[in-house]
């Protein structure tokens, strides 16, 4: 499947926490299984921007990823809420 700008794709792979060295909230973890939502395209495919969000909006950074490093979103995917806590730099899943 081709991943356009502004698809939601899924993150494959953990990242490290990123500090400084990419746009992204102060120790901001992203783990494999978040949704993000592509802002840019590189060389037809060659490598995205993806921007990560919480649910209600809130950016929590911005990360330039190979294709091998996301998937597009499939019709049976589900989305799972967390609640990040900074501090601990664990998430905790909290039941709505």
């Amino acid at each position: 499947m081709v991943i356009c700008e502004l698809d939601s794709v899924v993150l494959r792979v953990d990242k490290p926490e990123l500090g400084l060295a990419a746009f992204a909230q102060r120790n901001t973890r992203f783990e494999a299984g978040d949704v993000g939502t592509v802002v840019h395209v590189y060389g037809g495919g060659v490598g995205y921007e993806v921007e990560f969000a919480t649910l209600t909006g809130h950016p929590q950074g911005v990360l330039t990823l190979a294709p091998e490093e996301v998937r597009a979103v499939e019709k049976s995917d589900l989305p799972k809420a967390f609640a990040y806590r900074r501090s601990s730099h664990v998430r905790r899943a909290e039941v709505a």
